[in-house]
């Protein structure tokens, strides 16, 4: 296998923080492999044509715009804000997003503030860690503010007296409150995505882009979908198809000696205790619900 750049993906996740240990295990459940570098920042794919860089969250859409990278595992709210910053919003292409790291962009003000609605800050001074993205969905809003940047510590702002309300990323709420502020309005709802360029990439490379992509999209569905098998009457088939969810055309096996049948089905979506007592009342019996590993369309 030709180890030239030209012949392999170079793809940029965080190397540590929050999206990183996410990222990593789902390459790994991709079946790649990585041999590492003495300074662990590049991983080299020992048997797919495919190399990690390990660098800080906000470099991630910075080196894909650059094309250092080809792929890269970045918050939606990260890659955003470096393309409003540097291209107007443009210049990478989203391609899956990847269920996990979610979080939102939310205007928060102090507890005590007689304020309900974001039209109300209306030349007011908003401190955040994103001011391009901040900005822009203001401006989208028609509500024009002052934008005071802040590299960290958002929520202490407005007690400092530096700012009047925050923009910040918000998952649970903890912070805000512990600050005595309250969320007023979400602008952005965020997750991990898996980012590309814009514009074309050579056959080579989109052919690998293209097996990576299948692999990474097997893996997703696999982990959101669920493998049932149970008996039943064949008369209550129609009704059990029903029952299970996000099933067209479950696996049929007839039970010898009996008027019963076998069922297999996946199920592309979250099986819940009310789905199986739901299968027993239709007349299902001996129900199964194991997990799906691998899956490949």
């Amino acid at each position: 296998m030709s180890t030239s750049r030209e012949n392999r993906l170079r793809v940029a996740i965080q190397k540590s923080g929050r999206l990183s240990e996410r990222s990593l295990d789902l390459l790994k459940n991709c079946g790649l492999q990585f041999a590492r570098s003495k300074d662990k920042l590049f991983w080299y794919g020992k048997d797919f044509p495919v190399d990690l860089l390990l660098v800080r969250d906000d470099d991630i859409p910075r080196l894909l715009l650059d094309g250092v990278c080809d792929l890269g595992f970045v918050g939606e709210n990260i890659a955003m804000e470096v393309m409003l910053e540097r291209n107007g919003g443009e210049g990478l292409r989203p391609l899956r997003q990847l269920g996990f790291g979610q979080c939102r962009l939310c205007i928060a003000v102090p507890e005590d503030m007689d304020i309900t609605d974001s039209a109300e800050l209306e030349g007011k001074r908003i401190a955040t860690s994103y001011p391009a993205l901040t900005r822009h969905l203001l401006d989208k809003k028609g509500i024009n503010t002052e934008i005071v940047e802040l590299a960290g510590s958002v929520e202490i702002a407005p007690g400092l007296g530096t700012a009047d309300a925050i923009s910040d990323l918000v998952s649970t709420g903890t912070t805000l409150r512990a600050n005595h502020l309250r969320e007023l309005e979400v602008l952005f709802e965020s997750q991990a995505s898996l980012y590309g360029r814009d514009g074309a990439i050579s056959t080579q490379r989109q052919l690998l882009l293209d097996r990576l992509l299948a692999r990474l999209e097997g893996v997703m569905q696999a982990s959101e979908s669920k493998y049932v098998m149970l008996h039943a009457p064949r008369n209550a088939l129609e009704k059990i198809t029903e029952l299970l969810p996000g099933v067209e055309h479950p696996s049929i096996m007839p039970l010898e000696g009996t008027d019963r049948i076998a069922i297999h089905a996946v199920c592309g979506e979250t099986v819940f205790w009310e789905h199986l007592e739901a299968l027993k009342a239709a007349g299902a019996s001996a129900i199964l619900v194991l997990p799906v590993e691998k899956m490949l369309a």
